[in-house]
């Protein structure tokens, strides 16, 4: 079922429940749907399943970081809301990886390419980028592979 059906179905079912906390949630993903698929990534109307992965991790980037800037200007309500929103849109995107998971992959993909310096940070990350599509947080893939290009003093 694409996400686009999956959004759709979960928006009735909420309409039905009366629950407009998750409405809003899921009316706003629907509304990045249609925005994605009018844009330069779209493909006859349609958009891969990357891009949207990409979209739902920016929609749950964007509701963390106001979250943040709520919770510094003491607005713990609005904080509250942004991190139940980012929830929500969590359930549709793949599994997380666990740190352990991505050092392990990690340290394979340092093998495969042949990695052995910080200078080779580049090849690996992007390898990493394809591996982890939707899987791992890029910042903390970043920071495995740099810690583990750096050689220790």
């Amino acid at each position: 079922m694409s996400l686009e059906v999956q959004i759709n179905n979960d928006i009735k079912q909420a309409m039905l429940n009366k629950d407009k906390a998750v409405l809003e949630s899921l009316r706003a993903i629907k509304s990045a749907i249609l925005l994605l698929k009018t844009g330069k990534d779209a493909v006859n109307g349609e958009v891969s399943e990357a891009a949207e992965i990409a979209m739902l991790q920016k929609l749950v980037k964007q509701r963390k970081e106001a979250a943040d800037i709520f919770v510094q200007q003491n607005r713990q309500d609005l904080a509250d809301d942004e991190l139940f929103q980012a929830g929500i849109i969590e359930r549709y995107l793949p599994k997380q990886l666990s740190r352990e998971e991505i050092e392990a992959e990690v340290k394979a993909i340092i093998a495969e390419v042949g990695a052995s310096s910080p200078k080779d940070m580049g090849r690996v990350m992007g390898q990493a980028s394809k591996r982890f599509a939707g899987k791992a947080d890029n910042r903390i893939v970043s920071e495995i592979v740099k810690a583990l290009l750096t050689p220790t003093a």
